[in-house]
Order: C-alpha cells, then structure tokens, then sequence
C-alpha cells in the first residue's frame, strides 16, 4: 500500500465546499475521490490539509491518499486530470511516506482575501473576489491587521457552528496590499477557525472604509465575541494559496505564495 499526496487547485464556485456530503450536492472531495478512483480501480478516500467552505477556492490544496495500485507519477497525474471536470485540477503527485497526513502534519496554511474595490460592480472575475464600493485605505487596514499577529485566542473570529476544541491560533503573517483596483490580504497561520478570514477580512473592511478606527481590530480580538466583529466577508474572495511542511516530506509550496514574499520560518 503507497501513499500519495497531491497538489490541487480549484474554483469552489459551483461546489458545496470541499468535504464530501451525505446528502446530494457537488463537492470537490466528491470529484476528486471518484476520479481516483477510475485510476486506481479501487475506491478511495482522500484527506485534505484544509476544508474550504462553499464558494472558496484553493490554488495550493494539498491533500493524501492511499493505494495498492501501481501507476508511474505521471500516470496518477495524466489519469487523475482526464477524469476531473474542467474546474478541479491536479498540479502534481508526490510519493509520501507512509505516516504523512495532509492536515496534521501541516506547518502554517496561507489564504488570501481578494477585493473589487471600484464604484462599478465587476463583471469580470466576479466569482474570484468581493466587491466593495466605498474606497479602502489599504494603509489603515494593514495597521489594524498588525494587531492580529502572534497567538491569540480568536474567539471573536471564529464561526458560531465552528467544531475546533480550542479558538487559539498563531498568526504567522498579515499583509495588506492595493494592486491596481485590487485589495489582496494575505494571511500565514499555523491553523485557522471555521470562517477565520473571513470574519478578519469583514473587520479590515470596515476599518478600510473608515467606519471603524484601527484600534477596533485589537479590541474585538480582546472582547472574544462574535457578535461583536462585524459582517463575514462574502465566500467567494477566499482563496487557500499554500501549505508549508516540514522539509522531510518533500512536498513543494507554490511559486505564487513564494513570489509574494510570504515564505515564513516555522
């Protein structure tokens, strides 16, 4: 029995999320699982370094499998994608050893928040990123983002159905940046919380906007409230954009995440 991981990305827009469902709906762990298992002649189950939410897109997913079958790495790649739809695709296959596992062993994971900010609604890559109108002050949204780094108990970012034992959480990195008429928030963290970036980007947006100073951000972590953090920003703006592993594993980080200056030390 091998097992293998897997680089993965995908648009969420037309999936329920990445878990597979009891019920009927359309989930990539779903698409990815049946490929598999047209390749393998065997069914499989597949684990992932990060379940996305409906609507939430990956570009670095990273997730493991385990089969008897034997197929040469180009093979698993060659046969995964020819049996995926158009809006899930492997990036690469990577023999792993026999103990790895895709969310455990898992360093720090970064995601990044995507913002329309124009007067006009966008029509043009619509589902890959918010809108919001009123002008945004990337400057004072970083400054309030500064509060979030270190460990801390995140309470007031988390989700209400949110199932992890313990809020706490260590934020690695934040960055706020204006590309054009874009806003980009890039989070690294060692985990996250149901809705976590979101409910943080909802807070920058209304320090952003100027409808909150950015002190507030500091306040509402302290406070360990939800009710009192604002709007979760809406799903389609996520996207996960890497998983960092210790070394031993081999398992690469994407250019994307590298090219935007946030590698970490972990």
């Amino acid at each position: 029995m091998a097992r293998l991981a897997l680089g993965i990305e995908y648009d969420g827009t037309a999936f329920m999320g990445w878990q597979r469902q009891s019920h009927a709906g359309r989930t990539v762990q779903g698409c990815i699982e049946v490929a598999i298992a047209k390749v393998a002649n065997h069914s499989v189950e597949i684990t992932c370094a990060g379940r996305t939410d409906a609507g939430v897109h990956a570009a670095g997913q990273v997730a493991h499998f385990d089969t008897h079958a034997q197929r040469s790495l180009r093979g698993w790649l060659l046969g995964l994608n020819s049996n995926l739809p158009a809006d899930i695709a492997v990036n690469w296959v990577r023999e792993a050893p026999a103990g790895f596992h895709a969310r455990y062993h898992a360093l720090a994971r970064q995601y990044r928040y995507t913002i329309i900010n124009r007067l006009t609604r966008p029509a043009v890559g619509r589902a890959q990123a918010a809108w919001v109108h009123r002008s945004l002050d990337a400057t004072r949204m970083q400054a309030a983002a500064r509060h979030l780094l270190g460990e801390h108990d995140f309470s007031a970012f988390r989700a209400v159905e949110c199932q992890a034992r313990s809020p706490v959480r260590t934020v690695h990195r934040i960055d706020v940046r204006r590309e054009m008429e874009c806003v980009l928030i890039d989070v690294v963290a060692n985990g996250f919380l149901h809705h976590m970036v979101r409910n943080i980007a909802g807070v920058l947006i209304a320090v952003g906007e100027g409808r909150q100073d950015d002190d507030w951000s500091r306040r509402v972590l302290a406070g360990r409230d939800r009710t009192l953090g604002g709007v979760t920003a809406a799903p389609q703006g996520l996207c996960l954009m890497a998983v960092w592993y210790p070394p031993v594993y081999g398992i690469p980080v994407p250019e994307g995440a590298l090219c935007n200056g946030l590698s970490v030390n972990l």
